[in-house]
């Protein structure tokens, strides 16, 4: 770029980095009253904040960007309009970075001063009369409360931007989507470059020849010179430049025709998103599960693809796997809260469908015979249903005995329930003959597979109405009509304890 004008981040702001309100706001207020004599239109000045001073030199006490207030206790009674005095106190003010000046004109002046005037004309320094009935502390207040509002403004932006950007992340195709989402927000151009500097995908307004060649230089500055970020500005557009901490190469580059409050943030929103999306691709571990998704579709067995998925191999050589159904407490589970739920239990296999998240979890290696794997634990805010640790080849029915934990759960009111899977008196019957005699003691059940469903869940909570139906999701007195209907279907008595453990003999090993 010629004339290179690209600025890293680091440098610290000529500004307090607060919202800045335009005067125009400021003179609109009716309760205050000000009024400008001169200088730049108000809709072009913005202000910082609000500072009292009536020092002759106010220069050390200034930050930059402030309206400064005075009543010209300082101005020399021998200060007329053709002295020096104005010209030297308006120029100290304009160096300190002041955005406005208001002038009193009570108690100490009946009117603004036709020097003071003259010299804030000459050097283009806004000048406000503040009339007599309106209070310093008054102007500084509404100053703070519109700063107020604009920060509430720019916070509320920010939320929804995040918010956005997150459901954008969560979509099929993460990156585009993000980039899409960015360049509306800011009404501009996002452009993701690679390590080579190339251009990988790209959203938004097409900008000039100029503007993509300064951005994809901009790119290329903050790789070579390891810096996170900088600016840079191309034919009156805000060129700026992201480098994404996956150490490889990866660049996100923003052109825009503005910047406004809260832009930056929402660019380093998108960033770290995106950082997260590359660094996903670049990884091993989420090659592997592209690669075991890729081969399940092509039809690829369960036990083939497993090992891609990670997992530790127990000393049978077999990894097992937890399957873990969750429900949010309060609220329904979104995108981001089923991947964080993913995190918190140590797998990024997640799939988040209606209103209950599955989560796929190795369940570490088997360290001897009998030996139990570590099991997920409890989390704040979910109710959890876990399965026993099974090979790959027993997803589907580790799936429904986690479904099973999860109802039984939420009836019990209980953080987390997990499917027990201990020797007993029913697994000493060979599992063909014990099928086939529950598909015959169950088969006037079979047309309808709610009443099997509500049998087994009204068997496993002992008979209770009201946490069968909690755990189904129905109301009381369907569970009263189904359970009756069994009865009347099995021709059998079902206060009868025989009966009962007969019935949930058959339901345990009943498949399909």
């Amino acid at each position: 770029m010629e004339e290179s004008s690209i600025v890293r981040e680091s440098v610290v702001p000529s500004v307090p980095p607060t919202p800045p309100v335009p005067l125009a706001a400021l003179l609109s207020r009716d309760d205050l009253g000000l009024r400008q004599i001169t200088g730049p239109p108000a809709a072009d000045v913005t202000i910082h904040g609000a500072h009292t001073s009536e020092m002759s030199d106010p220069y050390p006490y200034l930050l930059g960007g402030e309206l400064l207030l005075t009543a010209g206790v300082h101005i020399p009674e021998a200060a007329g309009a053709g002295t020096s005095y104005f010209d030297d106190y308006v120029a100290r003010i304009v160096a300190a970075g002041g955005a406005a000046l208001g002038f009193g004109v009570a108690p100490v002046h009946d009117t603004v001063p036709t020097g003071l005037v003259a010299a804030c004309e000459a050097y283009g320094l806004p000048l406000v009369e503040v009339e007599p009935r309106t209070t310093f502390s008054g102007v500084a207040r509404a100053v703070w409360q519109l700063m107020a509002q604009a920060r509430m403004a720019e916070l509320r932006r920010i939320t929804e931007a995040q918010q956005g950007l997150a459901a954008a992340a969560s979509r099929p195709d993460p990156v585009p989507s993000v980039l899409r989402r960015l360049a509306g927000r800011l009404e501009g151009r996002a452009v993701l470059y690679g390590p080579e500097g190339t251009e990988i995908a790209a959203a938004g307004r097409e900008p000039g020849a100029d503007v993509r060649r300064a951005l994809a230089e901009l790119a290329r500055f903050v790789t070579g010179h390891a810096s996170s970020t900088a600016t840079d500005t191309a034919a009156g557009t805000r060129l700026t430049a992201y480098a994404l901490g996956t150490g490889q190469g990866f660049v996100l580059g923003v052109a825009a025709p503005h910047r406004g409050p809260g832009d930056h943030a929402v660019a380093s929103i998108a960033a770290v998103l995106l950082s997260l999306l590359t660094g996903e691709h670049q990884s091993g571990t989420g090659a592997a599960r592209s690669s075991a998704l890729v081969r399940l579709l092509l039809g690829a067995r369960r036990e083939e693809v497993a090992p891609l998925l990670g997992g530790a191999e127990g000393d049978d050589g077999v990894t097992r796997w937890h399957v873990v159904h969750a429900r949010r407490d309060t609220g329904t589970s979104d995108a981001v809260s089923a991947s964080a739920l993913g995190a918190a239990l140590g797998s990024p296999l997640v799939d988040a469908a209606a209103d209950v998240v599955r989560v796929l979890v190795p369940a570490g290696p088997q360290t001897g015979a009998g030996a139990v794997p570590p099991a997920p634990a409890a989390q704040p805010g979910w109710t959890i249903g876990v399965s026993t640790p099974v090979a790959p080849a027993e997803w589907p029915a580790a799936d429904a005995q986690a479904a099973r934990a999860l109802a039984r759960a939420r009836a019990t009111r209980a953080p987390l329930v997990r499917h027990a899977d201990r020797p007993a008196f029913a697994d000493l019957v060979p599992a063909g003959e014990a099928e086939a005699h529950a598909r015959a003691l169950l088969a006037p059940l079979g047309t309808v597979p709610a009443l099997a469903e509500t049998l087994r869940a009204w068997l496993s909570l002992h008979g209770s109405w009201d946490r069968t139906a909690v755990a189904l999701s129905v109301h009381r007195n369907t569970v009263r009509q189904r359970v009756a209907r069994c009865a009347a279907l099995l021709e059998t008595d079902l206060d009868d304890p025989d009966v009962r453990m007969e019935l949930w003999f058959a339901l345990r090993h009943l498949r399909g």
